[in-house]
């Protein structure tokens, strides 16, 4: 049980193309954001469709996957754990933000 304490398994659509940051040390970041729709019907028949957007990081050879063959409006399987951090943006002011940090990645769809 202790390997689902934090894990988040999600399919969705790149919002953006992903943006890859080659760090000093070498090691590659993809940054992206995917988007989930969950369909129902309201009181009054109507389909409605509502879509949660995710932050996802991914490191090393992951990375190297999502520079290669990823590019917005493609369709992935991503699973990974929640992570939350705070930083301090230009005014001063404490923000903070959700990630998931994506461990195995699954393209679906074709091309």
């Amino acid at each position: 049980m202790n390997t689902l304490r934090n894990k988040v398994q999600l399919i969705g659509n790149l919002g953006n193309n992903p943006e890859i940051i080659t760090l000093e040390s070498g090691k590659k970041l993809a940054k992206f954001s995917i988007a989930t729709n969950e369909s129902y019907k309201n009181a009054q028949g109507e389909k409605i469709t509502d879509t949660q957007w995710h932050n996802v990081v991914a490191w090393n050879k992951t990375t190297e996957i999502i520079e290669r063959y990823l590019e917005k409006g493609s369709e992935v399987a991503i699973e990974g754990k929640l992570t939350s951090r705070s930083y301090d943006n230009k005014e001063g002011e404490k923000r903070y933000i959700t990630e998931v940090v994506c461990n195995e990645l699954l393209m679906l769809g074709g091309k």
